[in-house]
């Protein structure tokens, strides 16, 4: 019997590939250190662990000493804000959680961030425009003092906006 021919033309099988960066990639567990001027103070990021932090605990005792101050000092003014909230690990980050979560703080190598990006109150959006990232997540660097009084609001304002938003799921529900 005789080979219909196809109309579309068959493709050559792509050579193996000789360099490292076109190899099957691999998820590291660890994050690269920073890469700073000399004489700019800058964080080394987290150190490399196979296994996600169990808690907050666990995830501020990853770093350096001077960073876990700093971190148990925003844990600490978090926790004032909120004192109802829940600390949970979520995205591999300490979260607090009051009927959704509140906010999240992760430790980078150049400055400290916070999620989600603030919405819904003109006031303390303008406030916080100085340390908006690019997707609007907050951007406190390490080379200032952080703003306590500043992350007191905006947990304020996120618990505020939590159980508003429960208490209109529970009304709809019910």
């Amino acid at each position: 019997m005789a080979r219909k021919k196809s109309s579309t033309p068959r493709r050559r099988p792509r050579k193996a590939a000789t360099t490292p960066a076109s190899s099957p990639r691999k998820r590291s567990t660890a994050r690269p250190v920073s890469t700073a001027a000399p004489g700019k103070q800058t964080v080394t990021s987290r150190r490399p662990s196979a296994r996600p932090p169990r808690d907050i605990d666990d995830y501020i005792a990853r770093f350096p000493d001077d960073v876990q101050a700093v971190l148990q000092q925003v844990r600490e003014t978090i926790r004032a804000a909120a004192p109802d909230a829940e600390e949970v690990i979520s995205y591999q980050m300490p979260a607090f959680r009051q009927q959704g979560i509140v906010v999240f703080f992760a430790a980078w190598s150049e400055h400290l961030g916070m999620y989600p990006p603030v919405r819904g109150d003109q006031a303390l959006e303008r406030a916080v425009a100085p340390y908006a990232g690019p997707k609007g997540n907050l951007q406190f660097p390490w080379t200032k003092p952080l703003p306590h009084a500043l992350i007191t609001r905006i947990v304020k304002h996120r618990v505020e906006q939590n159980l508003a938003r429960a208490a209109a799921r529970k009304k709809k529900g019910g």
